[in-house]
């Protein structure tokens, strides 16, 4: 949270949680047992003087709810809209947790990218003050500041998973004083590939019990079903100003262009990062088009529709329902009858003729106490329609901003290099040895901005096979696309494919 976040605090009192709520307000979930929601006011001592030293006069609703819990030790996933106070939330009581006069990590933040690293390390050294030390530790960067720092001994190590997990295998970070650990924007960190990261970092921890926090805008069923194995017994506190984030169906909508529907989808694919979909259209032409765009764009997809023999969909369905195959396009027909728990989201790559078709859609998300996300694209007047189904079964449908091909570029290059890092630090020294030979090659083609295109082109195809798996051949596209497709892989690289035909995602 930055200084400008908390610049216009929002006043709390206690009031319960429906009592004269406006509709502005937040809708809160809150543990079993819950603790009343602190003031200003009823802060520790130490923790008010650091509120006022940065101009703090009251707090948000999130830090009012959260910080009880983290005072009180009880292990705690909080859901609260960006923007809403989180880092506040958890740097206040982890102040009041650290001994300054003991020189070594004793509070370990993990957030997903160098950028937030940055923003949470400057709000610990603003409240934390000349007493309490914190350092940022993430990649791309020289390693003799984060080494002096820990030599120092630092008591606040905010980070990414990879340079974390670097200096644990290194020894150089020692977490034996850890007494708090936090999780900062968790479904970012395990949708970008850190997971493995996040749980070679938890065997590190002492084995004593360490008090341990997810922060999130929102709890995808993927990160509720993890969470116990980072966190002890988890409860839920959720804040949301558009919707509770779990154990529901999520409804989202998104307005596109309809000549660039088929790059939409594609975007918000890349964003999400889905498990598994299932993509529904309402024609067999269009089921074949959208089927051919994602495998062009590298995407483990299939298709189904009544076109098809019985026996062709048992083995597409079966494929879907062991995990071998990550999106499955279909029609409203092909569709019945298809059952699988756990899939994560259901796309509407156009809103069904009847409305009643929206909820067999959506229904087959969200499933076994799980967040499912429904995923609608728009185009022209489409948008009525889906106003109709909303209306008429009160479903509370919730637009997002189709993301931009700088967002896209922003989150794949976060995921990759999270991916590279892995993969480097697994190598024994006889493999980079042999790696070094490229390494003036790799500084010649960065530093020739025609020649840049080759290493682009090696990154595509490692992302490719690691993340998306292998896409089936093709036949021509029935449709013009918005535009040019990428090519295909080579042969050569999908028989690289690991025996069982699970695609390789991080």
């Amino acid at each position: 949270m930055s200084d400008k976040e908390q610049a216009q605090p929002e006043p709390v009192d206690n009031k319960s949680e429906n009592q004269n709520q406006s509709p502005d307000e937040p809708k809160v979930v809150e543990p079993t047992n819950p603790i009343p929601q602190i003031t200003f006011e009823q802060l520790p001592e130490m923790l008010r003087d650091a509120a006022t030293r940065v101009g703090w006069s009251s707090l948000l609703p999130v830090q009012a709810r959260a910080i009880p819990y983290l005072l009180a030790g009880r292990d705690l996933m909080v859901q609260s809209r960006t923007g809403s106070g989180k880092t506040g939330a958890f740097i206040l009581p982890i102040l009041e947790t650290i001994d300054p006069n003991q020189h070594a990590p004793q509070a370990l933040i993990l957030v997903p990218t160098r950028e937030l690293a940055q923003q949470v390390a400057r709000e610990a050294e603003t409240l934390g003050g000349k007493k309490i030390q914190s350092i940022a530790v993430y990649g791309g960067v020289g390693y003799q500041k984060q080494l002096d720092a820990f030599r120092d001994g630092v008591q606040i190590v905010i980070g990414t998973p990879g340079r974390i997990l670097d200096h644990l295998i290194k020894r150089s970070l020692d977490l034996r004083k850890l007494k708090v650990l936090v999780f900062d924007e968790a479904d970012r960190m395990l949708s970008m590939g850190f997971l493995p990261d996040m749980r070679k970092i938890h065997s590190f921890l002492p084995a004593k019990h360490v008090n341990s926090y997810m922060f999130s805008a929102t709890f995808p069923h993927y990160v509720i079903q993890l969470a116990n194995q980072f966190l002890h017994k988890p409860e839920i506190l959720s804040l949301s100003h558009d919707h509770v984030h779990v154990l529901d169906t999520e409804h989202l909508y998104y307005y596109v262009q309809a000549m660039d529907k088929d790059r939409a989808l594609i975007r918000i694919i890349e964003m999400e990062n889905p498990d598994s979909a299932i993509i529904f259209c309402n024609t067999k032409v269009k089921v074949h088009y959208v089927n051919t765009v994602l495998q062009r764009f590298g995407y483990d997809s299939a298709e189904t529709s009544a076109d098809l023999m019985q026996n062709q969909r048992e083995k597409v369905m079966t494929r879907l329902r062991e995990g071998k195959l990550r999106f499955l396009v279909a029609t409203d027909l092909a569709a019945r009858g298809i059952d699988i728990p756990q899939l994560s989201h259901v796309f509407q790559y156009e809103p069904p003729d009847d409305h009643e078709a929206y909820i067999h859609r959506a229904g087959r998300t969200g499933r076994a106490g799980a967040l499912g996300v429904a995923i609608s694209l728009i185009a022209g007047m489409e948008q009525l329609e889906l106003k109709r189904i909303a209306k008429r079964f009160k479903i509370d449908m919730v637009e997002r901003t189709v993301p931009t091909d700088e967002d896209v570029q922003e989150i794949v290059s976060q995921r990759l290099t999270a991916l590279l890092e892995a993969r480097l630090r697994s190598y024994d020294s006889v493999q980079v040895e042999r790696m070094a030979r490229f390494t003036p090659l790799a500084r010649s083609l960065a530093g020739n901005e025609d020649e840049s295109a080759l290493i682009a082109m090696l990154l595509d195809d490692y992302y490719q096979l690691t993340l998306h798996g292998q896409p089936t051949p093709i036949a021509p596209v029935t449709e013009t696309p918005s535009s040019q497709p990428p090519r295909q892989r080579p042969e050569t690289r999908r028989s690289q494919r690991h025996s069982s035909g699970k695609p390789r995602r991080r």
